[in-house]
């Protein structure tokens, strides 16, 4: 295909507020490096890491839930340390969720790849880059709020699927998170609790946990309890309910905050307990003598190895995982996704459509 020399996208333009999207439409049409490939972006989707980006949450500064400042930001307070590796380069192009077409390929790259349905890796070690060094899809590099972007080769795998683009695009972020906390913790035919069961990730462990033979316990709101059952929870507790103690063999835990105490004591001795964020707030109490007198683990998941994705292109291939889709927004209308997706109502993924 012939190139456009500019393109529409949704910028961020610094840490802040929702004022802090701009809508922009003559973006350079980026070009693929030596090892790359260019993606014509069908659809994307919101995450909690585009709106914690966004504000600056993850600055060690800020002490709060994610909630607290996600319309308004931390009025530079976070600036320094703000995205995941630290200072964030602006302008950037977020959106962690890829799903789209190759349409050109650089040097050293198969042209047979042009055409080719992909999904794009959302996280990664750069080539080259130390054992410690992350690259997330939309944070390090531009990501998918864009018509077009680039990733290397390796990252961008193939997808058969019927689904559509915006199903697909639910995919990436939130299942590769759960799926690296779960090969983490090594979950088996266990008990597991899952906190934030509602929410992209969390409704994604459901499915994942239970894909594993695990006996799903969800905690989330009693409108949501239904389809958090269909997916596969065998057990719902609401979001104020007392925790059964020893209970549980692993707890893959999102929400953090005060109650978080509440989740060890409910972890049977030798449990695991991994955590992969922290919306209701980072800064916990922990009793030592409930983590050594019960012998837990602690893990915190961030970083994945390769096969957690290359796994999940094959469950989604194989139909053994379905998207949940709350509601899909075009590009232009990311404002108003992101607020959608601050106001917790929904259960699972918000899709956003490139095309216009």
């Amino acid at each position: 295909m012939t190139l456009p020399d500019t393109m529409k996208a949704m910028v961020l333009t610094g840490h802040g507020g929702l004022d802090r999207l701009e809508w922009r439409e003559d973006m350079p049409v980026p070009r693929p490096a030596a090892g790359e490939v260019l993606i014509r972006v069908g659809a994307s989707a919101v995450n909690n890491t585009d709106v914690n980006t966004r504000t600056g949450w993850y600055s060690k500064a800020v002490r709060g839930d994610t909630n607290s400042a996600a319309a308004t930001g931390y009025d530079g307070a976070s600036d320094a340390d703000g995205a995941w590796s630290g200072a964030l380069s602006f302008p950037r192009i977020q959106g962690a969720d890829c799903c789209g077409e190759i349409v050109a390929v650089g040097e050293g790259v198969a042209p047979a790849r042009i055409g080719e349905r992909v999904l794009v890796r959302p996280m990664h070690r750069p080539a080259g880059g130390a054992e410690d060094a992350l690259v997330t899809f939309g944070s390090e590099r531009d990501g998918g709020f864009a018509e077009f972007t680039t990733i290397a080769s390796e990252h961008a795998l193939r997808i058969d699927s019927p689904l559509s683009d915006v199903e697909l695009a639910s995919f990436p972020c939130a299942f590769s998170t759960a799926e690296g906390m779960i090969q983490r913790a090594r979950l088996g035919a266990e008990r597991v609790l899952i906190t934030g069961a509602s929410g992209g990730v969390g409704s994604a462990a459901v499915q994942l946990a239970k894909r594993r033979g695990a006996h799903v316990t969800a905690v989330t709101s009693p409108a949501k309890a239904d389809d958090l059952k269909a997916l596969g929870a065998g057990a719902i507790l609401h979001r104020d309910d007392a925790l059964p103690e020893s209970a549980f063999d692993v707890v893959l835990d999102l929400v953090g905050g005060p109650r978080w105490p509440f989740l060890l004591e409910a972890l049977a001795v030798r449990g695991r307990y991994v955590t992969s964020g922290a919306i209701a707030g980072p800064i916990v109490e922990l009793d030592l003598r409930t983590l050594y007198l019960k012998d837990l683990t602690l893990i915190g998941s961030t970083r994945q190895n390769p096969r957690v994705f290359t796994d999940l292109v094959g469950y989604i291939e194989r139909a053994e995982i379905q998207p949940v889709l709350a509601d899909t927004y075009k590009l232009r209308d990311l404002r108003a996704a992101q607020e959608a997706f601050l106001s917790k109502s929904h259960m699972g993924k918000i899709g956003i459509e490139i095309a216009n």
